[in-house]
């Protein structure tokens, strides 16, 4: 069978930062070429010849930000034949949740700048970058339902005050801040310390709590569903 191909690969990482100033973010390149020159867009690129799509996606988020991240996971495929003005690209992307100020962005080969948005900031994107973002988010947020995330971006001790921001950003909504208490510490996912936070105004300083990540990786394995 003779099948001629003119199709391309390319990988685009969504990188969501979270931190209590500013909430939810991501991180953004200034497009430096055509198409889309001047562009806000996510950090990605063509998938080279002989090199797979992890390799890829690591490379381009280095490349073009000088971030390094020891996991990105895979969330979809946007091919339609016109996301693209060069020729028809398939885009496998890619996301991850950081802490923003774990990393020293500089923008590099044909990114011109690199940059954090709020989420509430961003406007227009390059290509169809909105909708990978938007499908990011969707992704982001149904994994709470099933699996705890984004301990990892909160200090060694922390305020439950901060767990609650930090999901209370991700989903875009207030919580039941009672109710959500209760559901976290039924899972025994929290370890109570003897200490409290620094003194902050008026009113009783908070306990500080701890990750409990042996408890997380049992939960992880054996699957649970964690409405929030």
């Amino acid at each position: 069978m003779d099948i001629k191909q003119n199709i391309f690969v390319a990988v685009d990482a969504v990188v969501f930062g979270y931190s209590s100033a500013q909430g939810l973010s991501v991180l953004l390149i200034k497009r430096k070429n055509e198409p889309c020159k001047g562009c806000w867009a996510l950090p990605g690129g063509f998938v080279r010849n002989g090199e797979s799509l992890e390799d890829a996606i690591y490379r381009e988020l280095h490349e073009e930000t000088a971030v390094k991240i020891n996991y990105l996971e895979q969330l979809y495929s946007f091919g339609l034949p016109t996301r693209d003005p060069r020729a028809q690209v398939v885009s496998v992307t890619y996301f991850a949740l950081v802490r923003p100020d774990a990393f020293e962005i500089k923008a590099n080969t044909d990114a011109q700048e690199a940059q954090w948005f709020a989420l509430n900031n961003i406007k227009k994107l390059a290509f169809d970058h909105h909708d990978i973002l938007e499908v990011a988010l969707k992704r982001l947020r149904g994994k709470l339902q099933y699996e705890p995330i984004g301990f990892e971006l909160l200090d060694k001790k922390f305020p439950f005050s901060e767990l609650e921001n930090l999901y209370s950003s991700v989903l875009n909504r207030p919580l039941d801040r009672r109710n959500f208490k209760k559901k976290i510490m039924k899972y025994g996912l929290l370890d109570q310390t003897d200490e409290v936070q620094k003194h902050q105004g008026s009113g009783r300083p908070g306990k500080l709590y701890s990750f409990n990540e042996k408890k997380y990786f049992e939960l992880k394995q054996r699957g649970i569903l964690f409405e929030i």
